[in-house]
């Protein structure tokens, strides 16, 4: 910003020869540019719409949100980060509503509407039939309803399957594979009515249901009951609904997988990966987060590794993985699971990346619990015996990645401490027993709960 500045503002042909500090200390000591590098027009600009976001933000930060998300609609990791400041600030953000959504994000009843501009597959022409229709003749009752009464040349099978999967028709039917189902025989149900309704014919059960009335607004008064279904089937698994809506919206909107888990991480990682950032490069580093892609890379000597997209409930950021770790743990690598990784941070060209050295699917972590009255907390005997117990069954470093938590029980109060990495150890299942026969109290717990 600083070369860009003093080139144009100096006219200066050579300015990358120059150097950027003496350049920019020209500008300034001749008041051709303010201290924040730009030139004294823009930054009075940039203060005064400053100052009017934050007035917004703080007055009407439910508008001031939904409009921000809208403008950067195209940009998951921004949207993402907004999400998250929305959470942050007490602001829910719903999923896609067929009867409620509009076009962008909109702010209703202290919440935030995703809109269906945002949903993959779904068009102008898609979006603009469905108002339309919604308008004339109010909230759609069934699926067959809503097949009935918009336009199917403009709203197409993928279309309606887009708006299924991401939970659009969830305030009519939560079963979304039931949906899905219905959806093969209602569609075509519905573009035969309409084929009947363009030549001037009607059936037997418009005319009962008084759906072949001259009167537009009751046309499909009742017809929509007799439209076919399929037999009756249990939903979607949620881990699969949420990996639909991960794929139509670009987020994990209705949940998100790694909320269950939002008590136990944190005694696992202190960090996020918003904070990746500050953290020193020579410190390990620990996170739960899921995995959204695996890019792998052929190294110059052939050999494999992989750059992973990977997120938390804060943000979404990068990991590599050279070769020798890949080659050990490639088998877990795989697209929407959930993982415990290990690692260091590196930065190279301004950016941040996180250098993964280890993982563990989180449903097979499984953490050492064991128990410490106060007494023993402060009885230095006592921990040096814990300490030793603990270090003969993490001497291999590699292997040994099951954390060790300690609980300090008292009267009143129950305390949760994890203790170093330097602590965690290889088997939890022999680690506890050794701790038991110590008389340490000790039990195994998964990090999943269950």
């Amino acid at each position: 910003m600083i070369k860009i500045a003093t080139r144009k503002y100096l006219g200066k042909q050579n300015v990358y020869d120059i150097g950027v500090e003496r350049d920019h200390n020209f500008a300034i000591k001749n008041g051709l540019i303010a201290s924040n590098c730009f030139n004294k027009s823009h930054s009075t600009a940039y203060g005064y719409v400053t100052y009017q976001t934050a007035y917004l933000k703080a007055n009407y930060p439910l508008e001031y949100m939904a409009a921000l998300l809208t403008a950067n609609s195209g940009d998951t990791d921004k949207v993402q980060r907004y999400i998250t400041n929305c959470t942050n600030m007490g602001i829910s953000i719903d999923p896609p509503d067929i009867n409620r959504s509009g076009v962008d994000f909109t702010p209703t009843a202290g919440k935030i509407l995703f809109g269906f501009s945002a949903v993959r597959n779904v068009g102008q022409n898609a979006i603009a039939c469905i108002l339309e229709a919604r308008n004339e003749t109010g909230e759609f009752k069934t699926l067959a309803d809503f097949c009935d009464r918009v336009d199917l040349r403009a709203v197409n099978r993928r279309t309606l399957e887009s708006l299924i999967y991401c939970g659009a028709f969830d305030k009519i039917e939560p079963n979304r594979q039931q949906l899905i189902n219905d959806s093969e025989l209602v569609y075509d149900w519905a573009q035969s009515r309409a084929k009947d309704r363009a030549s001037g014919q009607g059936n037997l059960f418009d005319i009962l249901g008084d759906g072949f009335s001259s009167t537009q607004n009751k046309r499909a008064n009742n017809a929509f009951e007799t439209a076919p279904k399929s037999k009756p089937v249990t939903d979607l698994p949620p881990q699969k609904k949420l990996q639909m809506e991960k794929e139509l919206l670009g987020f994990y909107v209705s949940d998100h997988p790694l909320k269950s888990l939002r008590q136990i991480t944190p005694l696992l990682t202190p960090i996020n990966l918003s904070q990746l950032g500050e953290q020193r490069e020579d410190t390990r580093l620990c996170a739960v987060v899921m995995l959204n892609n695996v890019k792998k890379v052929v190294t110059k000597k052939g050999d494999q590794m992989a750059i992973l997209q990977i997120e938390d409930l804060t943000t979404q950021s990068e990991a590599v993985v050279f070769p020798k770790t890949y080659e050990r743990i490639s088998s877990l690598l795989q697209v929407d699971t959930r993982l415990i990784i290990w690692g260091k941070v590196d930065r190279r060209d301004e950016q941040t990346q996180f250098i993964l050295e280890d993982a563990e699917p989180v449903e097979t972590v499984q953490m050492v619990m064991v128990e410490l009255n106060p007494q023993q907390a402060g009885n230095m005997e006592d921990l040096h015996r814990l300490k030793t117990i603990l270090q003969e069954h993490s001497v291999d470093k590699e292997k040994a990645k099951m954390p060790v938590i300690g609980i300090i029980q008292t009267e009143t109060s129950r305390k949760l401490v994890r203790l170093g990495w330097q602590f965690c150890v290889q088997d939890s299942r022999i680690t506890v027993q050794a701790l038991q026969n110590a008389s340490f109290p000790a039990h195994i717990k998964s990090l999943t709960g269950s």
